[in-house]
């Protein structure tokens, strides 16, 4: 097995297939310059949202700006974070169409805003949506991580209408970012709100007996989080030795793997595997088969899978197979950016790390439908091929620059859904402000 490998977009600086793009321009996502207030007069629906209080915030920004927002909630965490203003489905998913095309209806709904767009019943409304020429936001946590999340029309990640020609990007105006914000550290306001929204969402289950979530729901998940902290420190003492090793001024080469969340929607929807172990597998063999001798493997637990999965059996089961014994290595904990920066290149699925990674200048191969899956940003080689030949596959620098402001401009606004940045004049804590095109500027 050779891994999946999607068709290349090929880069190209002729000015003739630029034409070609701006055909396609009506279908590029924009975030509207005047937001929030281009809501103004809309009716707007919003679904299941991320975890704590941040949909109820944006509702009552998006409503001071002039907007109409109602809210459908799906279990006891929506409704305690959302208990105004809103419906609760509590029918049989099979039973969701009939039930939204009647609250559209009734509420004369021209706008949907939802957090990702992958779980089941927000795939029924994308489309219902779409047949009733309704906009779409998806909600989505930031493409440019730490202090942006996204927001984009029509949807995501693989189903994003972002262009995948590198020709787009080196000839279309290239907008400046707008001064952000730094967000500062989120992960114990992440923890408390999904804390209160699981015991909710238990507590009141009998008014929600036929929903099921992306995520188990019981008891146990506290006791899941308990344990995650657990092995933080219990891992990052045990895999000292390694990354200290991998750190050193004179390391041995070695390929990063992120791995990412077992239960990733992104997997299943946007690529050819249908688990993590699957992939670890597959990347596992390849290498051992195809790359150099003296090269290392590098697997890089997800901290937010700590809690759920720990693979340190299937790994010690795949250095016998394979032979590989201790270049192949597996670690939790250690600084993210240290470790891209030390690699001679990274393979991921779609993980947002590959984002980093290219903006650390590194060959990096997605072997899934990730948004920055674009000849000249990531190698447009198989796998069993890059182990060999990432250096063969640099970045181009005025491409990445470039795709990465559109990216910014088209999809991202500085903020988190977590912990708020202090803005006058808006509950959400999120800043609206768009960059400049180089056009604009000029004038």
């Amino acid at each position: 097995m050779n891994g999946p490998v999607l068709p290349a977009r090929l880069v190209s600086e002729n000015p003739s297939v630029a034409v070609d793009q701006s055909t396609h321009s009506e279908a590029l996502p924009t975030i509207p310059d005047d937001a929030p207030y281009c809501f103004r007069g809309r009716n707007i629906l919003m679904l299941q949202g991320p975890v704590g209080p941040f949909f109820n915030r944006l509702s009552k920004d998006l409503q001071w700006a002039g907007a109409n927002v109602h809210k459908i909630n799906f279990n006891g965490g929506d409704w305690f974070y959302y208990p105004l203003n809103a419906t609760s489905f509590t029918d049989k998913i099979e039973n969701f169409p009939p039930f939204l095309n009647r609250v559209c209806d009734e509420k004369r709904i021209d706008t949907i805003m939802l957090f990702g767009d992958c779980r089941k019943m927000h795939g029924i409304a994308s489309e219902i949506a779409a047949e009733r020429n309704v906009e779409v936001y998806v909600f989505e946590e930031g493409y440019i991580r730490p202090d942006y999340i996204t927001m984009e029309c029509h949807g995501v990640n693989g189903r994003s209408t972002m262009p995948r020609a590198g020709i787009f990007y080196l000839n279309a105006p290239a907008p400046e970012p707008a001064e952000t914000s730094s967000v500062g550290q989120t992960i114990w306001y992440a923890t408390g709100w999904a804390f209160t929204y699981y015991f909710w969402a238990i507590i009141l289950w009998p008014f929600f007996p036929r929903y099921r979530h992306h995520r188990p729901l019981s008891w146990f998940e506290g006791l899941a989080w308990v344990k995650g902290t657990a092995r933080k420190y219990w891992y990052r003492w045990k895999n000292k030795p390694d990354v200290d090793r991998l750190t050193a001024k004179d390391h041995p080469p070695f390929f990063l793997v992120p791995l990412q969340v077992h239960n990733d929607a992104q997997i299943g929807v946007h690529s050819e595997f249908d688990t993590i172990e699957q992939f670890i597998r597959h990347t596992v063999n390849s290498f051992a088969t195809h790359a150099p001798k003296d090269a290392l493997l590098v697997l890089k637990h997800h901290p937010m899978d700590r809690p759920y999965t720990d693979y340190t059996r299937l790994v010690r089961k795949l250095r016998d197979e394979t032979q590989l014994g201790e270049r192949l290595i597996y670690v939790h904990d250690p600084h993210l950016p240290t470790l891209i920066n030390k690699a001679e290149g990274l393979v991921t699925i779609n993980s947002t790390t590959g984002m980093s990674a290219i903006h650390h200048g590194k060959p990096t191969l997605a072997l899934g439908d990730a948004i920055y899956r674009i000849e000249g940003l990531t190698a447009s080689a198989t796998l069993d091929e890059f182990w060999n030949k990432a250096t063969e596959y640099p970045v181009h620098q005025d491409l990445y620059r470039n795709f990465r402001h559109q990216l910014i401009y088209r999809t991202q606004l500085n903020g988190n859904f977590y912990r708020r940045i202090k803005i006058p004049g808006t509950l959400a804590g999120i800043d609206w402000t768009r960059g400049k095109l180089a056009e604009d500027k000029a004038e």
